[in-house]
């Protein structure tokens, strides 16, 4: 697929019942060569049928974007199921038998050629456990009764267990309603600092020596072929902000550009900014010195594990 045109197209062509499997890529991922592999593998297993049960895309996530953010890609390899132009199922990331194990749950089995000889792993089962002791002990306070229920020496079972008027009060003196409202204040006052710890602030996958996506790559190398000076937050390095800043931005991917506090947008508008105006962020160009951009404040800057 190379045209949001050409992906209309072919996605329409398929009947509504048929799984379509849509894979984003990107041609400097490593991961995504052995993806490409495994679902080339596995959709020949598929055999063409007069009406279709089953159908493979492939998408370059940066040479068509707006199909890429229509599906909130943030990363490849990226594999959406969909039916009837909805999604079912998504998979990230480059673990072959989660594909064929989704692929498979959705479509059914593959009704010509053997997967395993065309080096597809197995697909993946989940056998719930016997009704028994365990074989190794737990810790002393978490073992596990034949139920999956924890229980602590010979307790009972909790799975059927009520509280009584006579048990003991544990909930904390405010409720965690309040608990969580005054966690999303502290969130929103955070991201606010963070999207206001520079001028102009660049949310990225990475950090502008080491991009961890081609949407940030390019994104940085627009600011550095411009001399914009910039602060920066490696999202990948803080869950709370990665997730807290789609919400706070009503944007869901990233990167992300903010100037003076507000938001830009991300790649295609940074790009289209550019060519409109050409003095778009010229005020905070770094003069002649070639700049590659800075951290936020120490204080801010998340540091990762």
């Amino acid at each position: 697929i190379t045209t949001e045109a050409d992906f209309a197209h072919h996605s329409s062509s398929f009947p509504s019942s048929a799984l379509q499997v849509l894979y984003f890529h990107a041609p400097w991922a490593e991961p995504c060569k052995q993806m490409s592999t495994v679902l080339r593998a596995l959709a020949s297993t598929y055999a063409a049928e007069p009406t279709p049960r089953i159908g493979f895309l492939s998408i370059d996530a940066e040479e068509v974007p707006e199909i890429s953010e229509q599906y909130e890609v943030t990363q490849v390899p990226y594999i959406v199921l969909q039916r009837d132009g909805k999604t079912v199922d998504t998979v990230s990331g480059s673990d072959a038998s989660r594909v064929r194990a989704a692929v498979e749950r959705h479509a059914g089995k593959s009704n010509s050629g053997d997967p395993g000889k065309l080096g597809l792993p197995p697909a993946q089962t989940v056998t719930k456990k016997a009704d028994s002791a365990p074989s190794e002990p737990l810790a002393p306070h978490s073992q596990t009764n034949g139920n999956g229920s924890a229980t602590s020496g010979g307790a009972k079972n909790l799975s059927a267990y009520a509280p009584s008027s006579g048990d003991p009060a544990t909930v904390p003196e405010y409720s965690s309603a309040q608990n969580n409202d005054q966690s999303k204040e502290e969130l929103q006052q955070r991201l606010k600092e963070l999207t206001s710890a520079a001028p102009v602030m660049l949310f990225l996958k990475g950090t502008p020596s080491a991009p961890q996506c081609g949407f940030s790559r390019q994104t940085v190398s627009l600011l550095r072929e411009r001399n914009i000076r910039y602060g920066f937050f490696n999202i990948l390095a803080d869950d709370e902000v990665r997730q807290g800043l789609k919400e706070y931005a009503d944007w869901p991917t990233f990167p992300q550009l903010w100037v003076g506090g507000e938001l830009v947008g991300g790649l295609d508008i940074v790009k289209e900014e550019f060519e409109n105006d050409d003095d778009f962020l010229a005020d905070y160009k770094a003069g002649e010195r070639r700049n590659a951009g800075g951290p936020a404040a120490p204080q801010k800057q998340a540091t990762p594990a």
